[in-house]
């Protein structure tokens, strides 16, 4: 057994899945089933209404080929599939469906990697964003999902949107649909309780802030408590993050070794002071390593210029990658230091040694993960803070572009000090 890997069978304590009777309550929340409230339900909003015809166009769209199969609805980033990717090798014994017949529906975002990553499923990629927000490229892509026309529909995301992920497992109109019970708020309240009142089964994983791997593994663990009726009775690996990638080494970068910097991110407070990055890279090049900065289009943090001047040791490829190619960087580095964003768990999936600056918006969701899943090549710097647990919303920073306390608060002796334990891994 390798480190990190646990094995359950569908009594483990980490079981929280449930079948409920819809219209009760779960986990505090009770889901509406009376066919009058779905005909006019009341608080939606106008974006939602603005759908409807073309969503209810596609749900009752005439299907000629046989209902067969497994879809899997992932509509979030990078770093949340690669959480999930290794939960999805254990869906073909869980549900008995062979592993070709299943079709992984995913995210623009991550659409240039996912042939290699879900080698042997099907995959759709959609943009999640036009999905959300264009009627009638919702309504192409609700009838190219139609026309999967799988037997079951799954989506376990816990930290998810319900015009996104919900209204596409109800479109498929599968005879049998199974869901986790996502993260609920006043304000999401009225959508989730409309589409978590048509599901067949939900899987409570449990209550926030519960670790990805872990809801992953315990929603399987429902679903498997129904596959034992049937007599099939699959076990359930608990795995870290691992994904299989083609060995190209860049030829920007040579044969000597390297350290990669991510110092960007989509949330500027998620942003490590890049000032604090370049203290590591001024003590990583007196080791003799080589630096070399990612990010993606738009991540620029600043210019190591300012410090360092033309060194030929940095070498700065922020927004010149794609994302194929970012992974080749990230496979071949002496190590990576991240901050809490996608190419973190990409890293981690690959199997370099990686340091991750961690904040404390949804602590313990995402990062860190929890030891039973924690590769050994992997350390988490943080500063514990009173007001963790915030979803990003800082009372504590003047505007949006300013880093969250939590993060600036980390020490760059403590991120150094990680870095040099991986280096010797």
């Amino acid at each position: 057994m390798t480190p990190g890997t646990q094995t359950l069978s569908s009594t483990s304590e980490l079981t929280s899945g449930s079948k409920p009777e819809l219209g009760t309550t779960l986990a505090g929340h009770r889901f509406e089933r009376s066919w009058f409230w779905r005909v006019l339900p009341a608080g939606m909003r106008r974006r939602w209404w603005l759908f409807r015809i073309f969503d209810l166009l596609v749900r009752f769209w005439p299907l000629i080929k046989p209902r067969k199969g497994l879809l899997v609805v992932r509509m979030d980033g990078i770093g949340d599939m690669i959480l999930f990717r290794q939960a999805l090798d254990d869906y073909a014994a869980t549900f008995g469906v062979d592993q070709s017949e299943i079709t992984v529906l995913g995210c623009k975002s991550w659409g240039s990697i996912a042939g290699p990553i879900f080698e042997g499923y099907k995959v759709l990629i959609i943009n999640e964003h036009a999905f959300a927000r264009r009627a009638f490229y919702r309504f192409w892509i609700g009838l190219k999902v139609r026309r999967i026309a799988p037997a079951i529909t799954i989506c376990d995301s816990y930290l998810r949107r319900a015009l996104m992920a919900d209204s596409l497992v109800w479109m498929t109109g599968a005879p049998k649909s199974i869901v986790s019970l996502p993260y609920i708020n006043e304000p999401t309240r009225t959508e989730f309780n409309y589409y978590l009142s048509q599901v067949d089964q939900i899987i409570d994983t449990g209550p926030y802030p519960t670790h990805e791997i872990i809801r992953h593994y315990r929603f399987l663990l429902g679903c498997a408590e129904t596959a034992i009726e049937t007599n099939n009775d699959p076990k359930i690996a608990l795995r870290p993050p691992k994904i299989s990638w083609r060995d190209n080494r860049s030829s920007h970068l040579g044969d000597a070794p390297y350290v990669v910097l991510n110092p960007g991110s989509n949330e500027y407070g998620r942003r490590w002071p890049f000032e604090s990055y370049l203290d590591i890279a001024e003590q990583l090049m007196e080791k003799e390593y080589r630096v070399v900065i990612v990010g993606g289009p738009g991540e620029r943090s600043g210019d190591h210029r300012t410090r360092f001047g033309s060194d030929a040791r940095i070498i700065d490829l922020t927004g010149k990658t794609t994302v194929p190619e970012l992974l080749d960087i990230l496979k071949h580095a002496a190590c990576v230091i991240s901050n809490d964003t996608g190419p973190a768990h990409l890293s981690i999936a690959l199997e370099t040694p990686t340091v991750v600056v961690v904040g404390g918006g949804h602590f313990g969701s995402f990062v860190p993960y929890p030891e039973e899943v924690c590769p050994p090549y992997v350390r988490f710097a943080f500063e514990e803070m009173s007001c963790y647990h915030c979803f990003w919303r800082c009372p504590k920073r003047a505007t949006k572009f300013d880093v969250f306390p939590c993060v600036s608060g980390v020490e760059v002796g403590k991120v150094m000090d990680a870095t040099t334990q991986l280096l010797k891994f």
